[in-house]
């Protein structure tokens, strides 16, 4: 059977059901993987090539029970709604109503943010303030990781993406975040930031690569690790 990238089927193929696999093709990709997409419930399989999907599904149906476990503990969602605890860079801050049509602010030293609205007008003024702070946040640790490396400035770009945490395009030079990293601690964040950017230089994940985020932000696989563990949890915030 021929595979296509962004396809989508179930893990078990003779019964038709349970737990989805959504093919993935990404030249980058030095070996077949699979990886748990706690946003949108499904595992994605990656291949370096359409060829190479093929194997890639034998491969992740050898790890059904696995898939299936990840799946089954993967965060609920949480609605941004007043008496919500929400993390901003790390800290846990309070979500609160206020009458009127205010939008949202951080008070009482940061423990708090206020809002005006209702239902889903009080959850996307929430929201709009967490890419706000996202956008001022990446835009500076950006700026100094490309003063580091000696690059120019880059339009950068916030976004709700379903699983990637950013994305950078060398030859327009562009990089986009994903908002939600905003709740993580600073230095996940920062190596966001040295992630992108090092693809300024080298666009593979080359040891070359790795020694350029390295060069950034000493050793990296604390941060990564971190993101791998929690990243469910910041996408399961407002939904």
């Amino acid at each position: 059977m021929a595979y296509r990238n962004g396809q989508r089927l179930p893990l078990d193929d003779k019964a038709g059901s349970g737990p989805t696999l959504r093919l993935s093709v990404n030249p980058r990709a030095r070996r077949l993987s699979v990886r748990i997409d706690a946003r949108a419930g499904e595992a994605v399989v990656v291949a370096p090539t359409e060829r190479g999907l093929a194997q890639a599904v034998a491969f992740a149906r050898t790890k059904g029970v696995w898939i299936a476990e990840r799946l089954a503990v993967r965060p609920q969602g949480r609605p941004l709604e007043p008496g919500q605890v929400i993390a901003l860079r790390g800290r846990p801050v309070r979500l609160e109503a206020t009458p009127g049509a205010g939008a949202a602010r951080l008070v009482e030293d940061g423990a708090v943010i206020r809002s005006g609205g209702e239902g889903e007008a009080y959850a996307r003024r929430i929201e709009n303030f967490l890419k706000r702070e996202a956008r001022q946040t990446l835009i500076e640790r950006t700026d100094f990781h490309l003063r580091t490396l000696g690059q120019k400035p880059v339009k950068v770009s916030i976004a709700d993406t379903r699983s990637r945490w950013g994305s950078c395009s060398p030859h327009n030079r562009t990089i986009r975040y994903s908002w939600r990293v905003v709740m993580a601690p600073p230095p996940v964040i920062d190596y966001l930031a040295a992630h992108e950017v090092a693809h300024l230089v080298h666009a593979d994940h080359s040891p070359a690569y790795w020694a350029v985020v390295e060069q950034l932000i000493g050793d990296h696989r604390p941060w990564r690790k971190w993101l791998r563990d929690h990243g469910g949890a910041l996408h399961a915030v407002g939904r």
